[in-house]
């Protein structure tokens, strides 16, 4: 374990009472963004997501069932440090995780704003209306449905998950797995710029 990474273990050492979630908070604002609306592409934002997916996610990564390459992001002249999530998440205890959730369940999502083709933006309404709108409820932007938010999520941190999904180093639940192999990756490509653009 690098210095780095074991300053990280020592912050999640502590207790999440009173002010102790705001070192951890700091933490993840650091590269997802002030509240956890990112400013970078490939950079998920966190605020909005519901507690359950949230939690889910971070237990995903302690595990290892998703994939966890040290990377950095730039936007502008700002950038990102650079970052691994297993690393991050490994040290967590169950109520740190569950504390984290919480907290940035109750943040407002933030769509972000991007370019994105409005053809295939309309190919893609068509294609989530077909595969995906019985998990993803209003255009995949409903935290209720326990499925993450879609809609308004950058297009960059889009197009790694799926391709993370296509190449099997990121754990789908069967009922999406079963509604995603039969996609196209023209179908995929347009539920991306669907997504990536506003309601």
């Amino acid at each position: 374990m690098t210095m780095k990474w074991a300053a990280i273990a020592l912050l999640l050492a502590g207790p999440v009472v009173g002010g102790g979630l705001d070192p951890l908070v700091a933490l993840c604002d650091g590269c997802h963004g002030p509240d956890g609306v990112s400013q970078w592409s490939d950079m998920p934002t966190i605020a909005g997501i519901s507690e359950l997916v949230h939690a889910d996610a971070l237990l995903a990564y302690k595990d290892g069932a998703r994939p966890c390459e040290e990377s950095e992001f730039r936007f502008g002249n700002t950038s990102c440090a650079a970052t691994n999530m297993c690393a991050i998440a490994t040290p967590m205890t169950d109520a740190q995780i569950e504390a984290l959730a919480s907290y940035y369940a109750a943040k407002p999502f933030v769509p972000a704003v991007q370019e994105f083709d409005p053809t295939l933006a309309a190919r893609g309404a068509s294609v989530h209306e077909k595969a995906c709108q019985h998990c993803h409820s209003d255009n995949g932007s409903n935290p209720d449905d326990d499925a993450s938010i879609l809609k308004g999520q950058w297009m960059g941190y889009l197009q790694r998950t799926f391709a993370e999904y296509a190449a099997g180093t990121r754990e789908q639940p069967p009922a999406m797995k079963f509604t995603m192999d039969p996609l196209s990756d023209a179908d995929v490509e347009a539920l991306i710029h669907f997504y990536a653009g506003p309601d």
